[in-house]
């Protein structure tokens, strides 16, 4: 595990970013994601890009608004994550957080190069609802450490319960 890799404070950050907390409170800090590099999250007939809330683009650490995206999926699917070159290059690992995004259950690490991780089975994560954040390793000398945080909700549709 690289000593760049963001951990769990990591998720702390993403949480601020989705109270609507910014740099600096100032709305300079706010700004478009268009040069900022999505990741694709696939599941069954799902295909939804992620826009990030934080990423250091060109030496400037920048956060965005916005709302992670939440997809439905059905039980025992694989879900695929798919990062830019960039990201792959840079390293990457997928934290996993409960339904509120506040608690941590787990992080999974990608094999640095990999732009496409499919190990995630929606079934995998105990509780029905969840968030899995992809987390792009901090480079420590620009952005002060701060790294690109993608964050998607997952539903997975329970089984029917049996009628009378």
């Amino acid at each position: 595990m690289s000593s760049a890799r963001t951990t769990v404070a990591g998720g702390i950050a993403v949480l601020a970013l989705l109270a609507g907390c910014n740099a600096g409170g100032s709305s300079d800090a706010e700004s478009s994601t268009d040069s900022a590099p999505t990741v694709r999250v696939r599941s069954g007939t799902q295909d939804v890009a992620v826009q990030p809330t934080q990423y250091c683009l060109d030496g400037s650490g920048e956060r965005y608004a916005g709302t992670p995206p939440v997809v439905e999926v059905s039980p025992d699917s694989t879900i695929a994550l798919t990062v830019s070159q960039a990201v792959a290059d840079q390293g990457w690992s997928v934290q996993v957080y409960d339904d509120q995004l506040e608690t941590p259950i787990g992080e999974i690490d990608v094999e640095d190069g990999t732009t496409v991780y499919t190990g995630i089975n929606s079934s995998d994560v105990v509780p029905p609802s969840f968030y899995l954040v992809v987390v792009e390793d901090s480079d420590d000398s620009e952005c002060g450490g701060l790294s690109g945080a993608w964050p998607v909700g997952f539903i997975r549709a329970e089984a029917a319960a049996p009628t009378s």
